[in-house]
């Protein structure tokens, strides 16, 4: 299956701080329309898209985060400089020189900057500004400036996608990269003819970045007995790494996640996965992250009885930073692993007695036809 990098670009470029994914929503709508049973979107603003499985006994919850991390607008002062706050985390020395949309009534270009090196004491020049010391200046008087933008407003940072090599560097893969890992994955299935093994819920969730809000609120609805968390890893393969703290190599394939600050990974799922990626040949590597999580901590716990859960990770170099950085193998190798686990549940042993675990062989009658139904918004 070849990459549609225009759909990539396009879910990177789109703006969502959390609590403000209105322009990510409606693209995942238009998407997730045509390959859905159901789509409703609930309170909290996560979209759940519901795809009819071989079998409705169990559900399966798979959710990518739609929201990238942002700013709100805090305090405009007597010279239309805005004042801000952190949605999301963020390396203060990363922000220096980054151009941003504050959306006001309309959306307003404008620039983060501190006090510039040339007047700075010495302890000044060696000292982290904080992410609270920075200001976005959109060029305007204080009078212009509040005709369109008022305390509250998001912000969100600019990075438009370009290809270096075999590599796609653009703002905000974390997590439309996930976001783009769930629609695929679903296309794919659907072209193919098949059925998950189980009704499988498409979660669009909102507000990871400040506390997985929106898939505990998700995970308390679906219930679901086996769930997936799609998003982005950290890919520490640059020069001063080493070999114990990479976490992950670009190019070397999806990341199968075993542990992050949220989650212990179901040790039956990583043989699952691991074992689906031998029997297809998927590029893959496992993954460590020694400090934070995904919407996977959420989709673990928040379901009566806990859910066997699993991750699927895009290796990503500059994490939280404008100029993200995913290699189109890892990628693709995440679409393909996803669409495997949903089609391939039924073929594993799910107990908890120690025994060597394989893969059932694959059914080789004819797969069921998907069946029709009519998408419908709530």
């Amino acid at each position: 299956m070849v990459m549609n990098t225009k759909l990539f670009k396009e879910l990177c470029e789109a703006t969502g701080a959390p609590g403000f994914e209105y322009e990510i929503r409606e693209m995942i709508v238009r998407e997730m329309t045509p390959l859905s049973d159901e789509v409703s979107i609930d309170n909290i603003g996560n979209v759940t898209c519901l795809i009819r499985g071989k079998s409705s006994e169990k559900r399966i919850a798979c959710a990518a985060h739609m929201d990238e991390i942002g700013f709100i607008v805090r305090h405009i002062d007597d010279q239309g400089f805005i004042r801000i706050l952190p949605l999301g985390g963020f390396d203060p020395k990363t922000l220096t020189a980054q151009r941003v949309v504050v959306h006001g009534t309309k959306d307003l270009p404008g620039c983060m900057g501190v006090k510039p090196i040339h007047v700075m004491t010495p302890d000044e020049r060696t000292k982290m500004p904080a992410v609270t010391d920075f200001v976005v200046d959109l060029g305007m008087p204080k009078e212009e400036v509040e005709k369109y933008v008022s305390i509250g407003d998001s912000i969100t940072r600019i990075g438009d996608l370009i290809e270096m090599g075999d590599c796609l560097n653009v703002k905000s893969i974390d997590n439309r990269g996930g976001c783009y890992m769930l629609i695929e994955a679903v296309r794919a299935i659907r072209a193919a003819k098949l059925l998950p093994d189980y009704d499988l819920y498409a979660i669009f969730s909102v507000q990871e970045e400040v506390g997985l809000r929106g898939a505990q609120a998700a995970t308390l609805k679906v219930q679901p007995d086996f769930a997936f968390a799609l998003d982005t890893t950290i890919a520490f393969d640059t020069p001063g790494s080493g070999a114990f703290d990479k976490c992950t190599v670009l190019g070397k394939g999806a990341a199968v996640k075993v542990y992050d600050g949220t989650l212990i990974t179901d040790s039956r799922m990583v043989k699952y996965m691991t074992a689906l990626c031998e029997e297809k040949q998927i590029p893959h590597q496992l993954e460590l992250l020694a400090a934070g999580g995904t919407d996977a901590g959420a989709l673990q716990k928040y379901t009566a009885g806990g859910s066997i859960t699993g991750a699927v990770s895009i290796p990503v170099r500059n994490v939280h930073q404008s100029i993200e950085m995913a290699h189109k193998v890892d990628v693709q190798a995440c679409v393909d692993l996803l669409a495997a686990c949903l089609t391939s549940l039924s073929r594993w042993d799910w107990s908890w007695k120690r025994v060597e675990r394989k893969l059932a062989p694959a059914a080789k009658a004819a797969a069921p036809k998907a069946k029709k139904g009519c998408a419908k918004r709530k």
